[in-house]
């Protein structure tokens, strides 16, 4: 998980690069048990000064935003008033003025910090503070799918493919699980963790397979499970990350294919088929 979180850091701060033309990016996460950000990655930095540098939660400007759980921002990083100086030494011999930290935060707590900054004491702008808060939002997403899916592959286990078929609410249980690993599985974009996913999902079909008669396309697999687990196609479009319409479409050909007239209907014969648990 901790490897993958720093995947997650590395492409926002390239992201972060790109949108907002900063030359310099670099992050880190929270040590597990302690309230200190450990630099990590760098972008564009021309020296090893920021390399594991630990930042104490309160001290200098990523601290600050460690300690509020929001953005902060200095336009000279050595004079700046707003900010303690423990850390002066590293960021002057990187050369950075400009700066601003913001905290990545995942159910009420700081997980991790990312920086942009500039090499030249100019106002960092709306445009690249709101650039910077948005890559900090696309990782706290990207951490909270990472988790929902930790348990969700912690759920379907060897044996959730095969609950008492006697027990109706064990078997609901496992095609809501299903049906969240299949929309969760898109949003990953470690390959091997999808691959992971996708392997969870298999373990919840283990007792029968794919009939060869009926392919179905793996997107109308997703909203098939969305529509076993009760989800209409607003939710199952929320669920999914795109429209109703798209839905929709998806169900559409999945019934064309299954030979069937309905959504009930759909999801019947998605199981006999082997598609769903």
């Amino acid at each position: 998980m901790r490897a993958g979180d720093a995947v997650e850091i590395r492409g926002a701060l390239a992201r972060l690069r790109r949108a907002t033309g900063l030359p310099v990016a670099f992050g880190g996460l929270v040590e597990p048990g302690r309230r200190q950000v450990r630099i990590s990655e760098l972008s564009g930095t021309a020296t090893p000064a920021l390399s594991a540098l630990a930042v104490t939660s309160g001290n200098g400007l990523g601290g600050r935003a460690v300690a509020l759980a929001r953005p902060c921002a200095v336009t000279d990083y050595s004079v700046s008033r707003q900010i303690s100086h423990e850390y002066d030494l590293p960021v002057a011999a990187e050369g950075l003025r400009a700066v601003v930290a913001v905290p990545v935060v995942v159910r009420r707590r700081v997980r991790a910090v990312l920086y942009g900054a500039l090499r030249a004491a100019h106002p960092l702008g709306d445009r690249t503070l709101g650039a910077a808060v948005q890559a900090a939002r696309d990782v706290e997403q990207a951490l909270v799918v990472r988790e929902e899916a930790a348990a969700l592959m912690a759920a379907a286990g060897p044996r959730a493919g095969r609950p008492d078929p006697a027990s109706g609410a064990a078997r609901e249980q496992v095609r809501e699980a299903h049906a969240a690993l299949r929309a969760l599985a898109p949003r990953i974009a470690d390959p091997v963790l999808r691959a992971e996913l996708l392997q969870a999902c298999a373990l919840l079909t283990a007792d029968t397979a794919p009939s060869p008669a009926v392919r179905l396309a793996p997107r109308e697999v997703d909203v098939l499970a969305c529509v076993a687990a009760g989800a209409t196609n607003g939710v199952a479009a929320e669920r999914l990350g795109v429209t109703a319409e798209t839905v929709k479409a998806y169900l559409r050909s999945a019934m064309r294919k299954l030979g069937v007239r309905t959504r009930g209907q759909a999801v019947v014969a998605a199981r006999r088929a082997g598609w769903l648990p």
